[in-house]
């Protein structure tokens, strides 16, 4: 395991053969011990102080709070982490990571709250959470090879009027509601050739347009790469610093004469559009980006066991800082 940013948390061969039940069966002291041993994977499970650093064994208090040896401060198993402040016990956050790990295509958080006993509002938190130490640990480093590009707009319908006579044109800019955002994703390409895509970055915007492609592909993608696009002219600028490939859609899904496609991209569009329609029904601004991660993250690990992406994650969100907006959310802190 390394634990630097945009690196995962896999387990040994062994640990894989444990069923995954046994995280709804923990007891306080398995799941504070769980806990331990991914927050402070560097040195055993040995408690490091988040205020002053030392790396000792602290005084354990009956509260399950440590108080350190050396600044006498108290802090606890998630202090300084993404769920910091907890009120929950702590098998229910890694139940809520196991639930929404087995949903292949989202899951609500209506559902998780069901699922957890607990109020839509804990739900929503929790998720948004998960979601968020997904994106603070997400791989940002330049891809290579075959990339594949392509955008998807979502949101921001209207809906048709009751009578024939008074429905508008949906698709004209002036009959939008301005919620409409575009996602643009970038798949590297795996160089075997059925087993699809490596890695896959989304990035959110307005519209599909070349400043903010352009912009994404200098920073994401290296010069000596082969980029896959279709006919847009989001892409033409593309040209002039890079190898690339267009497939004209209104011809074809594969141009078989130069081998160009962009199945990849529109796989990863069509699970975010299973997850947007069949789960949620609804992204809001202001997390799409989240949600979009959320599914790359999903089609990146697909051939990985529910076990190992479960305890990957764990391990993200307890190396994730606390989050300023979602602590205390619906005290207001997402308006400050």
């Amino acid at each position: 395991m390394r634990n630097k940013k945009g690196q995962h948390f896999l387990l040994s061969s062994e640990s894989r053969t444990l069923s995954l039940k046994e995280i709804f069966k923990m007891s306080d002291k398995q799941a504070f011990e769980t806990f331990k041993k991914f927050r402070w994977k560097d040195t055993d499970g040995i408690p490091v102080c988040p205020h002053c650093g030392l790396v000792d064994h602290h005084w354990l208090l009956a509260s399950k709070q440590f108080r350190c040896k050396s600044c006498k401060k108290k802090f606890s198993v998630t202090s300084g982490t993404i769920f910091a402040h907890r009120k929950l016990p702590l098998q229910d956050y890694l139940g809520a990571i196991a639930i929404m790990t087995n949903g292949a295509k989202g899951y609500s958080m209506i559902q998780l709250s069901k699922d957890l006993n607990v109020q839509y509002k804990t739900a929503f938190v929790l998720a948004h959470k998960i979601r968020e130490a997904l994106m603070v640990h997400r791989d940002e480093s330049q891809m290579n090879g075959k990339i594949e590009i392509d955008a998807t707009y979502i949101g921001g319908k209207i809906k048709p009027e009751n009578h024939k006579d008074d429905r508008i044109d949906r698709r004209l800019v002036e009959n939008k509601n301005g919620k409409e955002r575009v996602i643009i994703s970038i798949r590297q390409r795996s160089n075997h050739r059925r087993k699809g895509a490596l890695r896959t970055l989304t990035f959110m915007a307005k519209t599909e347009n070349q400043v903010d492609v352009r912009a994404i592909v200098e920073r994401f993608i290296s010069r000596q790469s082969v980029i896959h696009a279709d006919e847009s002219n989001a892409y033409d600028l593309l040209h002039a610093k890079y190898r690339v490939k267009r497939v004209n859609h209104s011809l074809n899904y594969v141009d078989l004469k130069t081998n160009t496609s962009i199945n990849q991209a529109e796989s990863y569009f069509s699970r975010l559009k299973r997850a947007y329609y069949g789960q949620h029904h609804h992204f809001g601004i202001n997390y799409l980006a989240y949600y979009a991660n959320e599914m790359a993250y999903r089609e990146d690990f697909r051939k990985v066991d529910n076990k190992s992406i479960c305890y990957d994650i764990l391990f993200k969100a307890l190396n994730s800082p606390v989050s300023p907006e979602l602590c205390g959310y619906w005290q207001g802190n997402h308006r400050k």
